[in-house]
């Protein structure tokens, strides 16, 4: 049987829902992911509290500042909106599990169960790595970008950061690192679709690794340091979607799939 016909028995048949209850069902997984977020945000509110919140968040360059200089808000309301917008963030990220598996749950009655087998694991990896990335950029490249950047600081200039500034460095740094730890999963999927196979993103090797250091030089600040911390992850990862590519291609095909490859491998 082609992998292009439909096997002779849908198991999605009979599950066909009105359009209005679908529009109900993404109306109730929505609210639900709001309020998820709205008692995560409140959690933090009250503890930590946002003012601790970016002190946290600010250590890692607080750390590397000359002895008793601190940062500064040129903005007379930025000591307010900062720290709120900074647990805004840290309450959806708390409660993201939550709203990845409210958006499961309203697309998992359409899906058939070998695509179920697919889908569930590339969420749930794809959201460790976006975190493990973050976590990497806070823990280690910041401490290493920030002391780099204030040895090159002449003595005549004392180093004081206006906190918005700050904000929106940090939030391009776990952007991109975030983003460039999905690498796996971008390659299980191209390979899981059948746009490239396996083989030839072997031989594509050398050229994502040529890719990956330009990309870290474009999107990272102009030091080798945090060029290099990004580069380097991301080709170790594009060899682990390599392996993990070639296992969810052969556990994730339709029933039809699979024994067509067995067929074809019997003769």
């Amino acid at each position: 049987m082609s992998s292009f016909q439909k096997p002779d028995h849908d198991e999605l048949a009979g599950t066909e829902q009105p359009f209005v209850a679908h529009l109900m069902e993404l109306r109730d997984r929505l609210l639900r992911a709001v309020i998820a977020i709205a008692v995560c945000f409140g959690v933090l509110c009250f503890y930590p509290g946002p003012g601790q919140l970016y002190d946290w968040l600010a250590a890692p360059l607080v750390a590397n500042l000359p002895e008793g200089t601190k940062m500064i808000a040129t903005n007379v309301i930025a000591p307010f909106f900062v720290p709120i917008k900074i647990t805004m963030l840290a309450g959806f990220m708390l409660s993201l599990p939550i709203v990845l598996y409210q958006a499961w749950a309203f697309v998992a009655p359409g899906l058939y169960s070998h695509e179920k087998r697919l889908v569930m694991p590339l969420v749930l990896s794809s959201t460790l790595l976006f975190f493990g990335g973050v976590a990497f950029c806070y823990f280690f490249v910041f401490g290493q970008v920030f002391a780099f950047i204030q040895s090159f600081a002449p003595k005549s200039i004392t180093a004081a950061p206006d906190i918005e500034a700050y904000l929106g460095f940090v939030m391009n740094m776990f952007i991109a690192f975030g983003a460039a730890f999905e690498v796996p999963v971008v390659v299980v999927v191209l390979a899981r679709m059948g746009i490239v196979s396996v083989e030839k993103l072997r031989e594509w090797r050398g050229y994502f690794i040529v890719l990956a250091f330009v990309i870290a030089a474009i999107i990272t600040p102009p030091d080798i340091v945090s060029q290099l911390a990004l580069a380097i992850p991301m080709c170790l990862l594009y060899e682990v979607g390599l392996f993990a590519a070639k296992y969810f291609v052969k556990h994730t095909q339709a029933p039809e799939d699979a024994e067509d490859q067995s067929s074809s491998e019997a003769r």
